[in-house]
């Protein structure tokens, strides 16, 4: 299936009512790049795609016009089971993730296998580094979905602490990440947020996510509200090791 056909499928696909509910979510994507295909769909087209022996020739192109394009792309890419291909086209397709919508559904399934995480923890590592906002969401997201249960070690806390950032969709996946990790690593993650390791917005963010969660018990909800910020704390406190 060309890139054209595809095209002219998801053009059949659309949903314009879906589109303008889509759009209300996604501030700053721009309305003529977004056709509107509801994520069954899309998720349908992308195992057809992923069968088909011209998968990697569909890959290799990460330049994607719409958005929804782009949505494809990422389940398509989720369904690579080549550790190494599926890396290499992460690395080609992040620098045009510009929202958090498309970063938040890739989910490669490789991930998922004990064999590869010696390797996926490095790189993990180098997305937290990159300077590109959605990057570090993205190894933010990884690291809270892979390496929080038993691939746990306290110092993946201190590298998400250790990012900083202004850009919204960071501090906010900072603030889930704290927030899961208190779910399943309560002992370990509490003194992030006793010793103010975090910027004051993502702390009480932190906090406000645990405190909605079912995960959380009731009585370490009564402590956390007791750690809450009124001000924004001083800088150069560093990270709890």
């Amino acid at each position: 299936m060309t890139k054209e056909k595809i095209l002219s499928r998801l053009f059949e696909l659309q949903d314009k009512d879906y589109r303008e509910f889509q759009l209300k979510l996604m501030p700053g994507v721009q309305p003529d790049a977004v056709i509107g295909v509801r994520t069954p769909l899309l998720r349908s087209l992308a195992k057809t795609i992923a069968k088909n022996e011209n998968m990697e020739m569909y890959l290799a192109d990460v330049r994607h016009e719409y958005y929804d394009e782009r949505i494809l792309y990422g389940y398509v890419l989720s369904e690579v089971m080549d550790y190494e291909l599926c890396v290499k086209c992460i690395d080609a397709f992040l620098p045009f993730v510009d929202n958090w919508a498309t970063c938040d559904l890739l989910s490669p399934k490789v991930f998922g296998k004990k064999s590869v995480k010696a390797r996926l923890i490095k790189d993990v590592r180098r997305w937290l580094d990159s300077e590109a906002p959605f990057t570090r969401r993205f190894g933010m997201e990884t690291l809270m979905r892979h390496f929080l249960d038993d691939e746990f070690k306290r110092e993946y806390l201190n590298w998400v602490a250790e990012v900083k950032s202004e850009h919204y969709y960071v501090r906010m996946m900072q603030a889930w990440f704290f927030a899961t990790a208190l779910a399943k690593q309560w002992n370990a993650t509490l003194p992030i947020l006793q010793n103010r390791c975090l910027e004051a917005w993502t702390h009480n963010k932190t906090i406000q996510k645990a405190i909605e969660s079912y995960r959380i018990s009731p009585e370490h909800k009564t402590l956390l509200r007791q750690l809450r910020v009124k001000a924004p704390q001083e800088a150069g406190r560093g990270v709890f090791r």
